[in-house]
């Protein structure tokens, strides 16, 4: 869901651009107060893996693809305020290679960053209150957050084309359509974000946001003397 230059009126464009760098601005300072040292390289490495895996799309029906978001993703694995700033960093760079416009640059931040990531997370929590409290369930309530996620992304970009879309169809066939696709598409988020959270869940829980109630306390053990030496 990368809208190009021109889909949407310079007004919306705009003010969706205003809304944006204010939400990056926002998240930049949420993320220096709880970001901790251990969580910057892995904020690194899923902002490369949302790039890489953004250029792999999946046929989802007839004449249409989709491809990951990842705004969810990167929530649950570094926190929705990072999470947002990883995913806004790509679609950044892919403005520049003609992979989103460039003056539709706040619409796509609105729409794959901020949206994704701070409205996956909350789904994320939400279900992780009524779920037990277990890696299995913190797997499955980031599936569903993911999958929700790219739905809620395609009813953002609905009610931006509704404020000052260029082409001229019918709002309820748009609709239909973006919330029809975009929850296939959801499925495909929602096993990709299982499968990478359950992985980083099985090496490293304590490196996971969404999951650091899990993560066993070090635990200090006394050194043990062997027979030969004194105090």
């Amino acid at each position: 869901m990368h809208i190009p230059d021109g889909f949407i009126n310079a007004g919306t464009s705009l003010g969706a651009g205003v809304i944006s760098a204010g939400g990056v601005a926002v998240a930049v300072k949420k993320t220096s107060e709880y970001m901790e040292d251990k969580q910057v390289p892995l904020a690194g490495l899923t902002a490369a893996f949302v790039f890489a895996v953004q250029m792999l799309n999946f046929p989802v029906a007839a004449g249409t693809s989709g491809h990951l978001l990842g705004g969810a993703l990167a929530a649950i694995l570094v926190g929705p305020w990072a999470g947002a700033l990883c995913v806004a960093v790509v679609l950044i760079v892919q403005a520049f290679f003609a992979d989103g416009g460039v003056t539709a640059l706040g619409l796509n931040i609105l729409d794959v960053s901020l949206v994704p990531a701070l409205g996956g997370y909350a789904v994320f929590a939400g279900l992780r209150r009524v779920l037990p409290d277990s890696k299995a369930s913190v797997t499955f309530a980031a599936g569903i957050a993911a999958g929700v996620s790219v739905v809620l992304s395609s009813i953002a970009f609905w009610s931006q084309f509704a404020l000052g879309g260029n082409v001229d169809i019918a709002l309820g066939s748009v609709l239909a359509a973006m919330v029809g696709v975009h929850t296939l598409i959801g499925i495909g988020e929602g096993l990709i974000t299982a499968a990478t959270v359950a992985l980083v869940l099985g090496v490293r829980p304590d490196l996971v946001y969404g999951a650091r109630d899990l993560a066993l306390p070090l635990e200090v053990r006394p050194q043990m003397r062997t027979a030969g030496e004194t105090s």
